[in-house]
């Protein structure tokens, strides 16, 4: 098919609203329809960001005009979701995790591959301007080789802002499962595949109390660790130390600092899709201001839809996704086994986005 992508959203919770608000405004595709288990707020998203249509599931999924699902569900029903959708002939653009655990993750890469379809994942963070010219400088030689690295994310917890947190403190989320993909995609690009993981790991109330919102007050379970801590190895050399944590009140967002044999460069918060890189080559440091296009959430979707209509790999990859799983996967393991564990997938790093990508340009 040519012409612009016709798109379709499931899910219509917090994170919506920044996703429509940037897919509304991209030339390159069409947002045809919102579902969600509750048609009411699917309807409200709709009629909020002018979506011509909105419904449940199974409508959205029998939409012939739809090409590309994107996949805002709770970790929990990623893959259901998303093999759903493959099975409706629609390519998938899941949030992240990609999945709760190996096996299921490696169904869905492997189901899309069987139907000749796509699945990419969040984050797509990491294609945003601050960390793409942080990247193409690193890339470039700004700091020599990377030799290490540090991430640091500390706060007390996402009840304290949230209205709804239960989810982040259940299986398929926690400060690993939630930020870590940020972090690790992040590294990745600038160190290569992950080969072998060391974890330790605490979890410091059994259960936590909603701060805000119309929950306010709400008592909710604890099943997950909530301060993680890792050392990363990777197969070209080099490592890093990460911290993720919900029980920090020192709070520290967004810290990634990287190492190499010529300096040390501040890299904007991974979470964020634009911000200046510090680089420290001697006494004075020098800023990199942001180069490229500053749109926010959304962007790998249109990425990926480019790609389809290209023929060309995509750059935030299920394979990549599922990678940055399987690592986070491996320090949980590591954690219980409270030894190292091996990574055992792989992935090949993309390239880095030209500079003058424009997702607001008219290009299909």
């Amino acid at each position: 098919m040519t012409g612009p992508m016709g798109v379709g959203v499931i899910g219509a919770g917090v994170i919506s609203d920044t996703y429509l608000t940037n897919l509304t405004s991209f030339p390159d595709v069409r947002v045809l329809a919102v579902a969600d288990l509750d048609t009411t707020r699917a309807a409200a998203q709709a009629a909020k960001f002018g979506v011509p249509r909105s419904g449940t599931v199974v409508e959205l999924l029998a939409d012939p005009a739809i090409e590309l699902v994107v996949n805002l569900t709770v970790p929990s029903a990623h893959v259901d979701v998303g093999l759903a959708a493959l099975e409706s002939g629609k390519h998938v653009w899941a949030e992240k995790p990609l999945a709760l655990d190996r096996q299921t993750g490696r169904k869905l890469l492997d189901r899309a591959r069987e139907r000749g379809l796509r699945v990419a994942s969040a984050p797509d963070t990491v294609l945003g301007a601050g960390l793409q010219t942080a990247r193409r400088a690193i890339d470039a030689g700004a700091i020599g080789t990377p030799l290490s690295a540090l991430a640091l994310f500390q706060v007390p917890g996402p009840e304290l802002w949230h209205p709804s947190p239960e989810f982040l403190y259940q299986p398929g989320a926690g400060p690993l499962l939630d930020m870590g993909p940020y972090y690790l995609t992040t590294l990745i690009q600038l160190f290569g595949p992950i080969r072998r993981v060391t974890g330790a790991g605490a979890r410091a109330r059994e259960r936590r109390v909603i701060a805000t919102g119309p929950k306010a007050g709400t008592e909710f379970p604890v099943d997950v660790l909530t301060n993680v801590t890792a050392l990363i190895e990777f197969e070209r050399g080099g490592s890093a130390q990460v911290v993720f944590s919900f029980d920090s009140d020192l709070v520290r967002r967004g810290l990634l600092e990287v190492t190499g044999s010529a300096g040390s460069a501040v890299l904007p918060d991974p979470n964020r899709f634009t911000g200046s890189t510090v680089l420290h080559l001697g006494a004075d440091p020098e800023e990199l201001a942001p180069q490229g296009h500053s749109a926010e959430r959304g962007t790998g979707a249109l990425e990926l839809a480019r790609a389809i209509r290209a023929g060309v790999p995509e750059r935030a990859s299920g394979e990549l996704a599922y990678h940055v799983l399987d690592a986070m996967l491996a320090v949980e393991e590591s954690i219980t086994l409270q030894h190292s564990v091996e990574v055992t997938s792989t992935v090949e790093v993309p390239p880095a986005l030209p500079a003058e990508w424009d997702p607001h340009a008219a290009t299909l």
